[in-house]
């Protein structure tokens, strides 16, 4: 993992813990237009959908973990789980 977003200015620049992961900040997200986006805090699931609703044109898929992982398929419309 290349690196991780998060919106808050306050964790932006630091790196996650026990790791060397960068916290970026959304902009970055926009530039990488990745495959998948991994959405780790899957009790803010909802809210961190809307919030990428402005990039997904270049998302193909959005991966849900815990308490299951839950695949998204973007492009393809469908859902597995």
């Amino acid at each position: 993992m290349p690196f991780v977003v998060d919106v808050s200015p306050h964790k932006q620049g630091m790196s996650l813990p026990c790791s060397r992961i960068p916290v970026v900040e959304e902009q970055r997200l926009r530039d990488a237009k990745p495959d998948y986006v991994f959405i780790l805090p899957w009790n803010l699931k909802e809210e961190i959908s809307q919030q990428l609703s402005n990039i997904r044109s270049g998302v193909r898929s959005i991966v849900f973990t815990s308490p299951d992982v839950f695949l998204y398929m973007i492009k393809m419309g469908y859902d597995e789980s």
